[in-house]
């Protein structure tokens, strides 16, 4: 790749139109990218910005290739360094908090990556770990048999006999986990980390209603004499048939509900609104209305497609993310910066190397004490 190629690329990531394949290549790319030369123009921050970022670099990968490029390119560059192989510090200023603690059980041992994990509560209250179960039918309810399908995922088919339209399922899924469920009807959710989805084993009556926790991502299948309706604690979503992702944390402050294709109907206890594709509903409990937006899709479904990818968020907003994904638990200790970073990572990612790509900018630091990550400036 050549660097103005590179920098193509770039401006594409800065627009938001970068798909996840290509930003993984800027940041496979951004170790053949070492800038040199100094306008006399480059402001004393940014001289001491860059700095940071290339004494950083130097330390944990080496070089291939030396380009040289006038500064206006090399700034943008130099975002790149910070981006891909970190996270870039958007806004400095300094705020004092006392020290917060995301409180959340954790489990001992070494710091991994979260992986494919799930319990299946049945209706007569049996708890099955799928993660230990073998491949092939797990548990009949009636007529209706639930199948491990592979790795991460199972299924609910209809192998003739009455099944009991009341009897209700729930997948939950731990921190440090994600799993894929599909649905009698055919539709199929993809669960991410503390989440949990209760659903009938069969769908009776005249809608398809399942409750959500946590965040997925829903695939669902069409049919028009019997709505889909997906119910979080402050918001609900109405579907014929169609593919949205609803992010509803009971640490985040808002219900996000974002439209990837056909439409949705959105409601809370004071609003609603319809959502085209590309749109996401939020649902604030500070707010009565609802607000409506155009977003960046690859950032929305990047935990889906096996990547974190930020753009303005806080570090706290960061933080939840990696605790919920690595399963730890993250305090926050003195001055925090005040602004936001952006980033793209691997969810495979080693922990360390991730905090070190969020180190870039010299301006948050952490400590790691078992499973504990210290936050500090």
């Amino acid at each position: 790749m050549t660097p103005e190629e590179y920098i193509r690329l770039f401006e594409k990531y800065q627009q938001g139109q970068c798909t996840p394949e290509e930003e993984a290549l800027l940041m496979e790319y951004q170790d053949h990218f070492q800038l040199q030369e100094e306008e006399p123009a480059m402001s004393a921050a940014d001289k001491e910005l860059r700095r940071r970022i290339f004494g950083r670099i130097a330390t944990t990968a080496g070089r291939k290739k030396v380009f040289r490029l006038r500064w206006g390119w090399a700034a943008a560059a130099i975002v790149i360094l910070a981006a891909g192989m970190g996270a870039l510090l958007l806004n400095r200023q300094p705020d004092s908090l006392p020290e917060i603690v995301e409180k959340a059980p954790v489990k001992n041992g070494p710091i991994t990556p979260g992986s494919s994990m799930a319990t299946l509560t049945l209706a007569d209250g049996a708890v099955i770990a799928l993660e230990d179960a073998a491949d092939g039918i797990v548990a009949r309810a009636g007529g209706t048999a639930v199948t491990k399908t592979g790795k991460g995922a199972i299924a609910y088919a209809d192998q003739g006999g009455a099944t009991d339209q009341h009897s209700l399922n729930t997948i939950n899924i731990p921190r440090g986990g994600q799993y894929t469920v599909t649905l009698s009807d055919g539709t199929k959710v993809w669960l991410n980390s503390e989440s949990s989805l209760t659903y009938p084993v069969v769908f009776g009556g005249a809608e398809r209603k399942v409750i959500l926790k946590g965040e997925a991502y829903f695939e669902v299948s069409k049919n028009e004499q019997k709505p889909f309706i997906a119910e979080t604690d402050h918001a609900t979503v109405h579907v014929l048939g169609t593919q949205f992702n609803i992010n509803a944390y009971h640490d985040e402050k808002d219900v996000k509900v974002t439209l990837q294709e056909g439409s949705v109907r959105l409601s809370s206890e004071a609003d609603k609104t319809l959502l085209t594709p590309g749109e996401q509903g939020i649902v604030s409990l500070s707010h009565t209305a609802i607000e409506k937006k155009k977003v960046n899709m690859n950032q929305v479904m990047a935990w889906k497609n096996g990547y974190f990818i930020f753009r303005n968020n806080t570090i706290q907003d960061i933080m939840r993310q990696i605790g919920r994904w690595y399963d730890v638990e993250v305090v926050y200790e003195g001055n925090l910066p005040k602004g936001t970073f952006g980033g793209t990572y691997s969810r495979n990612k080693d922990i360390h190397e991730l905090l070190k790509g969020l180190e870039l900018t010299g301006l948050v630091h952490f400590k790691i004490e078992g499973r504990r990550i210290i936050v500090m400036t």
